[in-house]
């Protein structure tokens, strides 16, 4: 499939789909604590979402029952909402698309519910960083694989593991378009970026080992090792120079 390159109309579109997501993540955010259930916080996203004439993007797509994806401590990504409480030190994924005029936004960030110890702390802070070392690279003229690389380097430079089984990718009319957007690569390597493009890059970076299985829910995925992940994602947008992060409040 091709890459599909937004016009300066699609991508304002696409900022309003961001907006709504920006504060379906504050509200959520202001209400992670210990004892609130992940069913609780899946509800006020769907709620707030829906008051503004928008949709979950999640929300039945392919099937999943929830319209966030919401992961505890070694859980990596696609946690389905439930009646699981949060508790006193656990770090959790929260992971929210907005569908706004024809346009999809995407993004996730890892929280700390009370006091959290140093080395997870550490983790959903190295893992934000990766972020914004890929995002130098995002640039009219560089390879893909150039953000894809400095993920890596500095997760890995932190002793982490950096998750392959699963990517982040283009955004759009569809919630998954081309291209694929590894957390790990070799630079110099796949297709080059274009003003235009929107890209949704999220590391996923585990405090063990990179590997990873899924739980008999067919969606939510753990680390193999047992050890604590972190997640952060957002909408990107490739322009002339310095990239704009849609998803980000201002």
């Amino acid at each position: 499939m091709a890459i599909h390159i937004k016009s300066a109309d699609e991508i304002s579109l696409m900022r309003e789909a961001a907006q709504i997501l920006v504060e379906a993540h504050d509200l959520v955010a202001a209400h992670i604590k210990e004892g609130i259930t992940t069913k609780e916080l899946d509800s006020i996203a769907e709620e707030f979402i829906k008051s503004k004439d928008a949709y979950p993007s999640f929300l039945n797509y392919h099937g999943y029952p929830g319209s966030a994806c919401i992961s505890i401590n070694d859980e990596v990504v696609h946690g389905i909402p439930g009646k699981r409480k949060l508790q006193e030190g656990d770090i959790v994924s929260v992971d929210l698309g907005v569908y706004y005029k024809g346009y999809h936004s995407d993004a996730a960030r890892t929280y700390p519910v009370g006091t959290v110890d140093a080395a997870k702390l550490d983790l959903i802070r190295v893992t934000k960083e990766s972020f914004f070392e890929g995002l130098k690279y995002a640039k009219p003229g560089n390879h893909l694989s150039d953000i894809s690389s400095a993920i890596q380097r500095h997760a890995e430079a932190h002793g982490y593991g950096v998750v392959r089984d699963l990517v982040g990718h283009g955004i759009g009319k569809q919630l998954h378009e081309e291209p694929q957007v590894p957390n790990y690569k070799t630079p110099g390597r796949g297709p080059k970026l274009q003003k235009g493009m929107v890209l949704a890059i999220e590391p996923m970076i585990n405090m063990g080992t990179w590997q990873v299985r899924v739980l008999e829910d067919d969606w939510t995925f753990v680390t193999r090792d047992g050890s604590v992940s972190a997640h952060y994602e957002n909408t990107v947008v490739i322009t002339d120079d310095i990239p704009e992060i849609l998803t980000i409040g201002k």
